[in-house]
């Protein structure tokens, strides 16, 4: 690609009604561009952008290109999930608009800012959405683009005032290779996407390249809990690249190569929250704004506190982990330290992580309550099984894990190990596979799950079947989970309605 600026003053998006497209049509919206775009289905989502001043389209067609009143300066698409046969996507190329990927657009929003870039297989929307809130109640008004939802401000995008800008940087089709980062956070390094990228030392690989993006000046921040990021870590110091971690005071010890910026002890659950004490180390570090500065962290904290204890809202050690990567993050950029702890702890969380869908109040179920997650990979199903079994075991209560698989290829290459995770429930109902981009393979279904989970398990070909079976299953006060990145979220609301009316036994 060239490094001449991108021009954005007229932008058609294919698959606009996307998390990650529909955030940067606000984004450009708000910057004053003119946005088009078209997605196959009509949704909540296109209607926001239609009343933003959007020109929407539901389907695609080589006329919502061609016939515009004026053409557009470039078009953008994600060219995993739009065919590149895609008739709008061949109008443009026929008219010789340019086509990109939505990384290359993101990348030239983020042109003329400070870049915060979280990476990493797991963690991405929680850290980034922590550091949004965590630097706005600092004052800097970043300028953000997320994969979900925040659940306090109820978009996933915005164009700040501040010269900051936070993104997820994604790795399943390497585009975080597109930016150029002040601080690039690595929450974790999983293989995965291995339809992409074939073998775990390519994925790997990425990390390391993305690693090597960071301006001059730029700071590499590591999870020191994660061997793999901290080896990524500890590989682009030899490369000399600015590198400092966060995590566990443990993990630090594990690695003292790579010096400490934030690191959590005391660490507890109470509840549905979470809460741990955080202190900034007091080595010297170079300032990440590139000035040639050396300053002690210490400095950048109110009042000269080099410690204070955080709360977030949501259980799990992970997400104290993405809190703490949160305030590194803006200590980094020059954020002041009680004003980030505040951030963290108000955090009320992004939809469909963790996201509480309702409480049964009465009747047969009284006391279950209803959660929806994200989570697609074996080890972030684990984690969200974990936080609740950290929930239930304090009041005895029963964990009912509703699963979707997500892609044939990874159901495929991690059934042992999604079996392994979703027996930390109690009950668990696997559903059949949600394909996104993929084709059915013949043979694979949500059974070669089941046949490896050693707690109660059923299968669920049908979804319409699940809160039925669900009710079966469930007992009062149960905490009832649907999990992955596909339709499954449709059924919380269909599940509390099974058991806020299931009669009473004997009625």
């Amino acid at each position: 690609m060239s490094h001449a600026p991108l021009d954005v003053s007229r932008v058609h998006m294919v698959g606009i009604g996307g998390a990650g497209m529909s955030g940067l049509a606000r984004i450009l919206l708000d910057r004053g561009s003119v946005v088009s775009g078209s997605d196959m289905k009509d949704s909540r989502i296109l209607l926001g952008l239609k009343a933003a001043g959007a020109t929407i389209f539901v389907g695609h067609d080589a006329t919502h290109v061609r016939d515009l009143p004026e053409l557009p300066t470039v078009v953008v698409t994600s060219f995993a999930a739009i065919p590149q046969d895609n008739p709008e996507l061949a109008a443009a190329r026929a008219l010789q608009i340019p086509v990109i990927r939505r990384s290359d657009l993101l990348a030239a929003l983020m042109r003329d800012h400070r870049q915060i870039l979280i990476a990493g297989t797991h963690g991405k929307t929680s850290t980034t959405s922590l550091a949004v809130v965590a630097l706005q109640q600092a004052g800097l008004d970043p300028s953000f683009a997320i994969g979900g939802q925040l659940n306090k401000a109820g978009t996933n995008a915005h164009h700040g005032t501040g010269d900051c800008f936070v993104a997820e940087a994604d790795e399943s089709d390497a585009s975080l290779l597109s930016y150029a980062p002040t601080v690039a956070v690595i929450t974790n390094i999983e293989p995965d996407h291995l339809d992409f990228f074939g073998t775990a030392e390519r994925y790997y690989q990425v990390f390391d390249d993305f690693a090597m993006r960071l301006v001059p000046g730029g700071t590499l921040l590591v999870c020191l809990d994660d061997d793999h990021a901290a080896r990524c870590g500890k590989r682009a110091l030899s490369r000399g690249r600015r590198v400092v971690g966060y995590g566990t005071e443990d993990a630090a010890n594990r690695h003292p190569e790579i010096p400490t910026l934030a690191a959590l002890s005391n660490i507890r659950h109470a509840g549905s929250s979470s809460h741990a004490t955080v202190t900034i180390h007091n080595q010297q570090l170079d300032c990440a704004s590139g000035t040639s500065a050396h300053v002690d962290p210490a400095t950048l904290i109110n009042q000269g506190s080099r410690e204070a204890k955080i709360s977030v809202a949501i259980p799990g050690d992970h997400m104290l982990l993405n809190a703490v990567a949160a305030i590194a993050a803006g200590l980094l950029v020059g954020a002041d330290f009680a004003d980030l702890v505040a951030g963290v702890s108000g955090f009320t969380g992004v939809r469909r992580r963790f996201e509480h869908k309702g409480h049964v109040a009465t009747g047969r179920f009284a006391g279950t309550d209803v959660f929806d997650d994200y989570a697609h990979h074996p080890t972030e199903v684990a984690a969200v099984l974990a936080a609740s079994r950290d929930l239930a075991v304090a009041e005895n209560r029963q964990v009912v894990a509703i699963f979707q698989p997500h892609l044939y290829s990874r159901t495929m290459n991690f059934a042992k190990e999604f079996a392994q995770a979703l027996s930390l429930a109690d009950e668990v109902i696997v559903l059949d596979i949600f394909p996104a981009r993929e084709q059915p393979v013949a043979g694979v279904d949500g059974r070669i799950i089941t046949e490896h989970v050693t707690v109660p398990v059923q299968y669920c070909a049908s979804m319409a079947d699940c809160p039925e079976l669900v009710a079966s299953v469930v007992q009062p006060g149960a905490i009832v989970l649907t999990i992955g990145a596909g339709s499954v979220t449709v059924l919380g609301e269909e599940i509390l309605h099974q058991l806020d009316t299931a009669p009473e036994v004997g009625n």
